[in-house]
């Protein structure tokens, strides 16, 4: 796997680390925190699977592949609960994890042959 050939989803996915950060920081301001509580949980789980992403797509492991559509499902969850709050933090978190499941997909496709073998393990969860 050559990493290079990936580096817009690299960049995608710290860009929707950042995002899902910065969002989860101020949902915490938020007058009701509690309210929040679901956007916050999706915010911490998407910025670490998204750094994950990053990393393995770096190094070009072989399981890259997988990560990256399991980013991309995690990061729609993600969209799709920010998209729900009207606050632009939540907007905009929305609008970066939709560009990253969007790369993660397109990458996944590109290296399909990576880890093939063990592609149907991860799911069948």
């Amino acid at each position: 796997m050559n990493q290079n050939q990936f580096q817009s989803c690299i960049q995608a996915c710290y860009e929707c680390a950042q995002a899902c950060d910065s969002c989860a920081s101020a949902c915490l301001q938020e007058p009701d925190p509690k309210m929040m509580a679901r956007c916050i949980e999706l915010d911490n789980e998407c910025a670490a699977v998204c750094r994950l992403a990053a990393q393995l797509m770096s190094r070009g492991t072989e399981h890259a592949t997988q990560v990256c559509q399991l980013c991309a499902d995690i990061c729609e969850a993600c969209a799709d609960e920010c998209g729900r709050h009207q606050a632009q933090h939540c907007q905009d978190c929305a609008e970066a994890c939709r560009r990253c499941a969007q790369e993660c997909r397109s990458m996944g496709q590109s290296g399909a042959g990576a880890g093939s073998s063990t592609s149907a393990q991860a799911t069948s969860h």
